[in-house]
């Protein structure tokens, strides 16, 4: 009698999470290591559920026990390739799409930076001749042009009043005041070449790349670039032969406290005495990383 109790028990009852739910033809049911991963019901039907929303995602004609009908697939080694294609979209129930799979990369904006003297301006030049699809954006400025230096082209020379009444206008993504003279980037050109699929290019000052960081966020790329070392760029300094020596004492001691904002930018590109070519692949090299990112930057000015 008491044997018939525990049977009559233990068949009934499906409270303890550790019994098999299986019609019981023996008192003593058998236990699996691990009883989380036996296929009970419940289980059973959420793995027959996730393979209807595989086939029904897949192959739309055999969702829901729609299978198509019979289709002869020639062997691909020797098929007509447009037989083959034909057949395996027979077989799938539907055509294959020529859209792209990966979405067009956005329009980039890479905002290059570094202390006087580093070859910013080495560095974007033969960028600008080695690469397709890229805008550089010329700086309006108050300075005065120097020998060689083409209006327009390097930078829009503009004088006090007109850069004052295009601040007035709100025309400039950012500017400042840089060593007695004004600097800022004109909005239009960012826009109008944005609009055209174009990749820009933003030279700035320390000071203007963090106005642009505080205004762009995470939406620009920003590059610091760096001489490989503080000899180095002292006698670069020297070498330009532009400055007074008051003037070269001033550009040192702020190239000293510029490298130190070098870990506010996404990346750091070491221009060697020499070795411009390897520094212009290495900003290339990140134009096309980014490019390549699944989650894309997006840019509104």
């Amino acid at each position: 009698m008491l044997f018939r109790r525990l049977y009559t028990s233990l068949t009934n009852s499906n409270r303890n999470p550790f019994l098999l739910y299986q019609n019981l033809t023996t008192p003593f049911p058998n236990f699996h290591s691990n009883p989380f991963v036996l296929p009970t019901p419940t289980i059973l039907k959420s793995r027959v559920f996730l393979s209807k929303r595989f086939v029904s995602s897949s192959f739309p004609a055999m969702a829901e026990g729609k299978r198509p009908t019979h289709v002869h697939i020639p062997h691909p080694e020797s098929a007509d390739k447009a037989e083959l294609y034909r057949a395996l979209e027979a077989a799938v129930g539907s055509p294959f799409s020529s859209d792209a799979l990966a979405p067009e990369p956005h329009p980039l904006i890479i905002v290059v930076s570094g202390p006087s003297g580093v070859g910013k301006d080495a560095v974007i030049n033969r960028l600008r001749e080695v690469r397709e699809n890229i805008h550089f954006v010329v700086t309006a400025t108050t300075r005065g042009k120097r020998e060689g230096e083409v209006d327009g082209k390097d930078y829009f020379f503009v004088s006090k009043d007109e850069f004052l009444g295009m601040i007035e206008r709100h025309e400039l993504l950012e500017y400042a005041l840089v060593y007695g003279d004004y600097k800022g980037i004109p909005k239009e050109q960012i826009r109008e070449h944005m609009a055209k699929g174009l990749d820009i290019v933003l030279r700035v000052d320390i000071q203007g790349a963090a106005t642009l960081r505080r205004i762009l966020r995470n939406s620009a790329v920003f590059v610091f670039l760096v001489a490989e070392s503080e000899d180095a760029l002292v006698k670069r300094l020297i070498d330009r032969k532009t400055e007074s020596k008051e003037s070269l004492l001033v550009r040192i001691a702020t190239a000293r406290e510029e490298v130190r904002h070098m870990k506010e930018f996404d990346y750091v590109v070491v221009n060697r005495e020499g070795e411009l070519e390897n520094s212009v692949k290495l900003v290339e090299s990140i134009i096309d990383a980014e490019k390549a990112k699944v989650r894309q930057r997006t840019v509104k000015i």
